[in-house]
């Protein structure tokens, strides 16, 4: 056995894509657009991953848009998707530059929490050991659930 993808469900391709591709960092694999069926899959992966991810050995998010509008509610029932970074802080920084709430920030220097437009939760964790205590981050407190 062997993991494959998660899926996450979104109302609005183009601001999953703006959060996922563009302030989280992870990359396009593959596109399926299907009209007939009134849907549009994404997979994404890590930069890491993404030799790894073409070559269908390495896990993904597929992204499933349907065309047709749904009240998706309960992301966190979900749990979350969790990635690992080289700088918890140099990432923290992107996205909160971005304009996304990191909902917990790295105050350890190892973990941090942020959500999707979908209110999916995102952990991001630092690459090997914690990083030393650091501001802005050691004071800043949680936001919002995650």
């Amino acid at each position: 056995m062997r993991y494959l993808h998660t899926m996450v469900r979104v109302k609005d391709l183009d601001a999953a894509l703006d959060f996922y591709c563009a302030k989280l960092g992870l990359m396009e694999v593959r596109r399926v657009d299907n009209p007939a069926g009134r849907f549009t899959l994404v997979f994404l992966c890590a930069p890491d991953d993404l030799d790894a991810a073409r070559a269908g050995a390495a896990p993904m998010v597929e992204l499933t848009y349907n065309y047709d509008p749904e009240d998706y509610q309960g992301g966190r029932n979900f749990g979350h998707l969790a990635y690992e970074v080289d700088d918890i802080y140099a990432a923290c920084a992107r996205l909160h530059e971005g304009g996304v709430t990191i909902n917990r920030p790295p105050r350890d220097g190892r973990m941090a929490f942020v959500r999707s437009p979908e209110g999916i939760s995102i952990e991001l964790l630092q690459k090997g050991g914690a990083k030393p205590p650091a501001e802005p981050w050691a004071s800043m407190p949680n936001v919002g659930t995650w």
